[in-house]
């Protein structure tokens, strides 16, 4: 079993605080907190959603949107769930599960409809001590997916107290976690039943995440760290005992950045999981972002077929360039006018012209005319389509159906921007299944 490093946001309406017990206000919004966490190879974030009332609950789900949207990990949504409805709502959210409290007799009862509805590998359980799943077995071996220990002082809790609860549900748990040596923390997550850890552990050492990793996998436990497949010693060199990097962001593939690595760089970014490189005029190593906040997070790094090159897909922050551009290769040389088809850049395309024609009404634009008319006329239209489709699938002619596909898939674009809903949200939501 792969075992999970989970950082946690806790929620106060709308804020992040700094855990259940100190409600100190941070000074990163929940949103900047998810992109953090996800950039430093948290495995998944747990949100705590600590409101009380119906209106705190609903400004809550309002973060949790802006938290799913910036983190690139899975997201369980926990807390202040008392109906089917609230369940729902952390689903359509984003999260890849909610969680229940079990100390809420209500709770037990609501698992098995939410079970039955969205899957147990979508429900986890939250659980503070032995006693909330004794004589539950069968209810959590049907309808929860995993369970998260909370509720002990700092939410720690005694190795005796992790052990009964493993032995009492035979699901995988994730469990709080004090500041610790990696020692410590390797020795813990060996331990048969215990799926990952949260807390002070990960978000205190969130900067050093990697590193822990690194040395949790060295003393046997499987993580998803940077595992290298290959060496600096793998790699063919250049004159200058370097090796060239070319930098792409993972999302759109624009080309970002060219520059060196040595022996240095190359293990610090495997390290830390941060681009490190080599200034051939400085004859220094240096971290990209480390003066202006531009950070490029590790999302791959590949060698081509001579490996003498690499190609590094990272997530930026800010910018590539020391001008200010987002890129480094603005400088046109010789352009060709051509077609470009890329699936994902024509959705995208067609998209901001909706958004476009929105925000700048072009007279006689039919998109326009659908905006003016309304949703109930965009609906009209959609459902149109969607038989036009069908009556085109029964004729033999491909031409027909790319025809009407084409006519369905830009009025569900209209839809899409009178709802708010980009071409992200739904491909963050089809990768999620």
């Amino acid at each position: 079993m792969i075992k999970k490093f989970c950082a946690a946001i806790y929620l106060e309406k709308d804020k992040a605080v700094k855990n259940r017990l100190d409600r100190t206000v941070l000074d990163e919004s929940p949103e900047e907190l998810s992109r953090k966490y996800s950039d430093m190879c948290a495995d998944e974030i747990i949100v705590f959603d600590l409101s009380v009332t119906d209106d705190e609950h609903d400004a809550a789900i309002g973060a949790i949107k802006k938290i799913v949207a910036a983190a690139e990990v899975p997201v369980i949504g926990c807390g202040n769930i008392k109906r089917f409805e609230d369940v729902k709502k952390i689903l359509y959210a984003g999260c890849s599960a909610a969680a229940l409290n079990f100390a809420k007799d209500s709770n037990i009862d609501l698992a098995e409809d939410v079970a039955k509805r969205f899957g147990k590998e979508k429900i986890y359980a939250c659980v503070g001590s032995i006693a909330e799943i004794s004589g539950k077995k069968s209810i959590l071996n049907e309808f929860i997916g995993g369970l998260i220990l909370i509720g002990g002082a700092d939410d720690h809790y005694s190795s005796t107290a992790v052990t009964e609860i493993t032995q009492a549900a035979s699901l995988p748990l994730i469990i709080p976690m004090p500041d610790a040596a990696p020692g410590q923390i390797a020795g813990l997550l060996a331990k048969e039943g215990i799926a990952g850890v949260f807390g002070p552990i990960v978000n205190a050492n969130i900067e050093e995440l990697n590193a822990i990793k690194a040395f949790c996998a060295e003393d046997g436990v499987e993580v998803n760290g940077f595992d290298a497949k290959l060496s600096f010693d793998d790699l063919k060199l250049n004159s200058d005992g370097l090796v060239p990097v070319i930098v792409q962001d993972y999302r759109t593939k624009e080309v970002l950045m060219m520059a060196y690595m040595n022996e240095e760089a190359f293990k610090a970014t495997i390290r830390s999981g941060r681009m490190n490189y080599y200034s051939r005029s400085r004859e220094t190593q240096w971290l990209k972002g480390e003066t202006s906040g531009h950070f490029q997070y590790v999302k791959e790094l590949v060698a081509d077929c001579d490996k003498d090159t690499l190609l590094a897909k990272v997530s930026q922050v800010g910018v590539a360039c020391h001008t200010g551009s987002r890129s480094c290769f603005f400088n046109e040389v010789v352009k060709k006018e051509y077609l470009d088809t890329d699936p994902s850049k024509v959705f995208e395309d067609v998209y901001k012209v909706i958004l476009d024609r929105r925000e700048n009404p072009k007279e006689g634009s039919y998109t326009n005319y659908l905006f003016d008319k309304g949703i109930d006329k965009i609906l009209k239209k959609v459902g149109e389509e969607c038989t036009e489709i069908v009556i085109a699938a029964k004729n033999p002619d491909p031409e027909e159906i790319k025809y009407e596909i084409s006519d369905f898939l830009y009025h569900v674009m209209v839809l899409m921007a009178e709802k708010g809903v980009t071409w992200e949200d739904i491909t963050r939501e089809l990768a999620r299944r």
